[in-house]
């Protein structure tokens, strides 16, 4: 993978990710345009692209703040989440997992909104406090081309110049969405009142 990297001219990985975009719809594979998304993050594209150009395969510490933030969350209740932004709401940007936690890229300025929209829910203890990375944090996004071992991976990767990304308004409701469906997944709905247990019960299997 390197060594035709190193022939080709400057910043052709894009070349290399267009031509693997062909006849292809994986969700958890980066395109071009994802590509340069995640680039822009670094302010200074060049010096994101040599890295990416030298190892594809490999990580990469991108700032957030400026083109996403990032909010972290336990990986159980983040599919939660997920399913209702997919099944009931306006779906996601991308989502990445790494060292058991799922990382959903959100719009900037979540990071800092965010917490305090939670501080206004009584989640006892539903649901698992996130992590919201903003304006000087940086985290670790996936290879642009997997490979294959341990480590950050896409499950929903960037495909798009400009994708869309959750607001904090919008990540709270997938947080309200996620309790109430899982309240309502452990309470049995019955259309009869509970029985009596000092009542008399009479065999009506053989009624004329």
């Amino acid at each position: 993978m390197t060594t035709w990297l190193r022939e080709e001219t400057p910043h052709d990985i894009f070349r290399f990710l267009r031509e693997g975009d062909e006849g292809r719809h994986q969700t958890a594979r980066v395109t071009a345009d994802g590509a340069s998304w995640l680039a822009s993050a670094a302010g200074g594209r060049g010096t994101a692209l040599a890295r990416w150009e030298s190892r594809p395969t490999s990580p990469a510490a991108l700032p957030c703040g400026t083109v996403f933030d990032v909010v972290n969350v336990d990986p159980v209740f983040g599919r939660r989440m997920l399913d209702q932004l997919w099944t009931e709401g306006p779906g996601s940007g991308p989502v990445a997992v790494h060292r058991g936690r799922m990382m959903l890229f959100a719009a900037p300025g979540t990071a800092q909104r965010l917490p305090a929209l939670l501080d206004w829910e009584e989640w006892g203890e539903e649901v698992p406090r996130p992590l919201c990375h903003g304006l000087g944090d940086a985290v670790t996004v996936p290879p642009l081309v997997p490979s294959g071992s341990a480590g950050p991976r896409w499950l929903v990767a960037p495909d798009t110049l400009h994708p869309w990304l959750p607001g904090p308004e919008v990540v709270l409701w997938a947080c309200v969405r996620a309790v109430r469906a899982t309240s309502a997944a452990d309470v049995r709905v019955s259309i009869f009142p509970p029985a009596d247990p000092g009542a008399n019960v009479y065999d009506v299997s053989r009624r004329r």
